[in-house]
């Protein structure tokens, strides 16, 4: 029994009814067409993955059965904080997806010298639900039981103030090595610049909170596509690629 992966912010219960947010069940009931008996998948974002059957299907309302509740799978050994500096238009949402997908435990958008998005108000608030139903969706397609979280934007500063993890990387030119440590770190946190990359000061100021420099190759990436790249490395040596 399979079904498609919906995520839910509910308690779930064996036996219990659980009905499905508005734009989840518009997807079931007329894309999808899914009706009375068909099997789906809930997971709630914090760890539990459910299985469930449809047992009522109409265009405004879809509710799902709870059959048997077991723990998700899918999370790393390395819990990575990734800092990424705010792009234009969909490169943040890439980032977030790909971050996800990659198995980053939280994100914090981060506003630089050199970016150019400046968010206030309810602008930010929108955007920030934004990124968070990215996320979501991101973990419905690679099979995440967690929705690691994306905190609101921070000043670069702010967030290196708060850094405490084993291992801390900011992309940026400088010797080989960043990973070549022996031990396994638990935690990590990578920095990401924006497109006009990090400024001296800012670099700077993360070699100062601890971050070493990490380098990939000579050929510049885009900002959205170094955090691929970047985790992608740390999940090989330190998690649970390969």
């Amino acid at each position: 029994m399979s079904g498609p992966r919906i995520h839910v912010a509910a308690d779930f219960t064996v036996g219990g009814d659980v009905v499905l947010p508005e734009g989840p069940a518009r997807h079931v009931a007329r894309v999808l067409r899914l009706g009375e008996g068909a099997p789906v998948r809930l997971f709630d974002g914090a760890g539990h993955e459910a299985r469930a059957v449809i047992v009522e299907a109409s265009r405004k309302r879809v509710v799902a059965r709870i059959d048997a509740i077991e723990a998700g799978r899918g999370e790393s050994p390395l819990a990575v904080h990734l800092g990424q500096a705010i792009s234009k238009g969909d490169r943040m949402d890439y980032a977030i997806q790909k971050a996800v997908e990659l198995g980053v435990a939280a994100i914090t958008p981060l506003y630089t010298e050199h970016g150019d998005v400046r968010l206030k108000g309810e602008r930010e608030a929108k955007k920030l639900a934004h990124w968070q139903a990215v996320a979501a969706s991101a973990c419905e397609q690679c099979g995440r039981a967690v929705v690691p979280p994306v905190h609101s934007p921070l000043p670069l500063a702010e967030w290196l103030s708060q850094r405490s993890e084993a291992l801390r990387l900011v992309l940026h030119p400088g010797t080989a090595g960043a990973l070549e440590q022996g031990d396994k770190p638990a935690t990590a946190a990578l920095l990401i610049g924006p497109e006009g990359g990090l400024s001296d000061s800012e670099v700077a100021a993360a070699r100062q909170a601890g971050f070493a420099p990490l380098s990939l190759g000579l050929r510049i990436l885009r900002t959205e596509t170094a955090p691929v790249v970047a985790l992608s490395l740390l999940q090989y040596r330190f998690g649970d690629l390969g």
